[in-house]
């Protein structure tokens, strides 16, 4: 059967329909929501299409994105037909600014090099000529001596001259090598977060006709998260303690987090929303025969909570910044998190180190004492305890702290294990004077019987060089038996409070300037003479 040219016309137009049009866009990251392991991100496509189905491919996307998560919304006189993912094994990330400067200047470097040694290779044949031809004159031509003078004059002059512009070349290779090896780890370094295969978002859409599209496409994406900070800075005894919380905030997508609004959230999407099922739970009597188990008990999937620590660098900060980033952070309860919301535009650079965001600062009201355990360390330490530390949301992590503008050391806030009141040591003070010693006159070992006993006594002294009362805690401590043939009693306390469970004593009160206090205890211990005790 022939075709007629009708019938040819309508089915190429047909086909010329239906085929499927591709446009490649960039798009551009705007949100980002930073949770403690993972993050949100939020880009925006803007594009026009025309009429019929476009597929519309959104470049230059992470390779770190969880598929299942990405979420498409759209403005425009379209349909949205579906969305797929892929991955470009061909195409690398364009290299961001700050590798591609490093990258132009290993470029330089290496022309420099170059150079220089096409340098030493001329000087090197000039050496090699002169001294090829120091054959003066021909045999049967002599040369009078101011000719020979003149002649050796200027082997002497140009061979200096070119061993000395030898070694200034040497010179320069070394340092131009220096620096090339240096730029190249550099640039390695930074190309392994960006020469990963990347990722494109393929968004079909349908229009009627020729038509403005404005997409935001949402996707979480690994290597990235968050991780607390915090300084606690008092300026004296009688001021609160100031919080500044801060976050350390990460990321090694490849994807460059330029001037975003940035949000950080408690959430932690690796471990998951599923509330787990206790399944029943079985015992019987143990059979070592091997038995068949018919039937498999159900389970929950639950996700594996991912790695988030990186070794860093950090450099202490010392002072607080005149002004901070914490005034643009406004806070949101949720009803199972919290979210920082963080107002002034942040760029967070994909790299190995972490990027520091303040967050709030808090003056939380405090009392001070100083505390000493003299059996241990001799010198007394300032404790602040912080109130109402629990309305604020904090996780665990590492604080430095400060007191009267000194970097006094770090420690660890751990909400999960303080109860009422955080405790937080702000240093060493060396005019507090204490002192332990064993009272040799009270001591003594007895033989009575088939039993040995014997006595102990220490005397505490504390002496207050400070020019202002302070309220002082002393912590010492009377052993615990752990055997029943050992007896340990308890003589005198010296007043002080003593628990029988631990052994400790603690004695707690005001002590003026310039004064001294005394405590002395007294124990025995009772045991077989044929037993030897450890832990005296």
């Amino acid at each position: 059967m022939k075709n007629s040219p009708l019938l040819i016309l309508l089915l190429f137009t047909s086909l010329s329909l239906s085929a499927q049009q591709e446009r490649k866009v960039d798009s551009k990251i705007t949100n980002v929501t930073v949770f403690l392991n993972k993050a949100q991100i939020t880009r925006e496509v803007k594009t026009r299409v025309e009429a019929g189905k476009t597929n519309i491919v959104v470049t230059g996307v992470t390779s770190q994105l969880d598929p299942q998560s990405i979420q498409v919304s759209g403005k425009g006189n379209f349909i949205l037909i579906g969305i797929t993912h892929q991955q470009n094994f061909i195409n690398e990330f364009n290299y961001p600014p700050s590798l591609q400067r490093l990258k132009d200047s290993l470029d330089y470097v290496e022309k420099q090099l170059i150079m220089e040694n096409n340098q030493k290779e001329i000087l090197t044949k000039e050496e090699q000529l002169l001294s090829s031809n120091q054959k003066i004159g021909g045999a049967n031509q002599n040369l009078t001596v101011a000719e020979l003078k003149a002649m050796m004059d200027f082997y002497k002059a140009r061979l200096t001259d070119i061993l000395t512009a030898k070694i200034k070349v040497d010179e320069k290779l070394k340092k131009l090598n220096e620096t090339r090896a240096k730029l190249q780890r550099q640039v390695n370094e930074e190309r392994d977060l960006f020469s990963r295969n990347t990722g494109e978002i393929v968004v079909s859409v349908s229009a009627e006709q020729q038509t403005n599209v404005d997409l935001e496409l949402n996707y979480v994406v690994q290597n990235a998260g968050w991780y607390p900070v915090y300084d606690l800075r008092a300026v004296n005894t009688k001021s609160p303690v100031q919080l500044n919380y801060k976050a350390n905030v990460y990321q090694a997508t490849g994807e460059e987090w330029k001037n975003v609004k940035l949000k950080l959230s408690t959430a932690n999407p690796s471990q998951g929303g599923l509330k787990p099922e206790l399944n029943a739970w079985y015992v019987d009597v143990y059979n070592p025969v091997v038995r068949q188990l018919k039937g498999r008990a159900r389970g929950v999937s639950m996700m594996k909570k991912a790695e988030a620590d990186m070794e860093v660098t950090e450099e202490e900060v010392m002072a607080a910044p005149a002004a901070s980033l914490a005034e643009h952070v406004t806070t949101v309860q949720t009803s199972v998190n919290t979210e920082f919301n963080i107002s002034l535009p942040y760029t967070i650079t994909s790299s190995n180190k972490p990027t520091l965001v303040d967050i709030r600062k808090h003056d939380l009201k405090a009392n001070y004492q100083y505390a000493v355990a003299p059996k241990l360390d001799s010198d007394a330490f300032l404790m602040a305890k912080i109130l109402g530390w629990e309305e604020y949301s904090l996780l665990p992590g590492e604080a430095n702290v400060f007191f009267e503008g000194t970097f006094v050391g770090k420690t660890f806030i751990d909400p999960n294990q303080i109860k009422d009141t955080l405790a937080v040591s702000m240093g060493r003070d060396k005019r507090i004077t204490v002192k332990r010693e064993k009272l040799q006159d009270y001591t003594s070992k007895k033989l009575i019987g088939s039993n040995q006993r014997e006595a102990y006594a220490y005397e505490i002294s504390v002496r207050n060089n400070k020019g202002e009362a302070i309220q002082l805690v002393v912590e010492d401590q009377i052993p615990v038996s752990q055997n029943s043939q050992i007896e340990v009693s308890v003589i005198d306390t010296a007043n002080a409070k003593y628990s029988k469970d631990n052994g400790k004593l603690t004695w707690e009160f005001n002590i003026q300037p310039g004064e001294t206090k005394k405590m002395v205890y007294k124990f025995e211990l009772k045991y077989p003479k044929d037993i030897t005790i450890s832990g005296l």
